[in-house]
């Protein structure tokens, strides 16, 4: 299995254009930070899990040549903004792409790309064969993936676990029944939002603090917004384990 960051930054926290902070200025890559998105190739297939507003730089920038399915975590517009770009992966596969989603995310998505549902549709349009999920394990081409479910203030969130890898973006709760799915995972991303407490993400030393809790051999922290800080910075601080995620790190399990 391979998974490659195609994002590990977020819309929270983001600075006005022109800013000179830290972080805006640096000239280390791992500090430029598109939205928070990933790509698992697992069983010579390829899956993405949400597509932000810059889902098309990131599928020209890893060169991305086919997608399976995508999977969402929710229907917040930093996840979902970039669908419409799927078109080019229609044209290219010559199918509808399977988009798989909580009901709540699927009823999202008809409305935000209502024009790709219309009866009297017109050629170009994204084709989009919706999936509805829920918190039970499901498979894709022969592929499993258990679903983990996992509170974002008081929104649910649905992270996903492959095989021995597991995903949990936006939350800042993960209940008792997450926890025992999440036993034996060996590489976990976690979100880490900042160092100040947030009131719907995990802030460093929250999500730390889960680590504790689920034991992986190896985490990658993402959803960083700038208020974390410098990556060089922020990696001095993180036990051996645990690494910061960067745009492009690619990871073999």
């Amino acid at each position: 299995m391979r998974v490659t960051f195609l994002g590990s930054g977020t819309s929270q926290g983001v600075p006005v254009i022109g800013c000179t902070c830290d972080v805006c200025s640096s000239l280390d890559f791992r500090d430029k930070r598109l939205r928070s998105s990933i790509q698992v190739e697992i069983s010579e297939r390829s899956f993405v899990v949400d597509t932000g507003p810059d889902f098309r730089q990131q599928m020209l920038r890893e060169r991305v040549k086919r997608i399976d399915a995508i999977l969402f975590t929710h229907a917040h517009r930093d996840h979902t903004a970039g669908l419409d770009d799927v078109r080019a992966y229609n044209f290219m596969q010559r199918m509808d792409m399977p988009v798989y989603g909580r009901q709540e995310v699927l009823d999202q998505l008809k409305i935000e790309y209502a024009y790709a549902f219309m009866k009297d549709s017109y050629p170009g349009i994204p084709r989009l064969l919706l999936k509805l999920i829920d918190d039970k394990p499901f498979s894709i081409h022969g592929v499993n993936i258990v679903p983990l479910l996992v509170m974002h203030l008081k929104m649910p969130v649905l992270g996903f676990r492959f095989a021995n890898f597991s995903y949990i973006t936006d939350a800042n709760y993960i209940p008792d029944d997450t926890l025992d799915k999440l036993k034996g995972t060996q590489v976990l991303v976690l979100n880490a939002l900042q160092l100040d407490p947030h009131v719907s993400h995990f802030n460093l030393a929250e999500a730390l603090e889960m680590v504790e809790k689920i034991k992986p051999s190896q985490t990658y922290f993402t959803h960083i917004s700038h208020k974390l800080g410098l990556h060089a910075d922020v990696a001095k601080q993180l036990p051996e384990n645990v690494m910061l995620a960067y745009d492009g790190l690619q990871i073999d399990i």
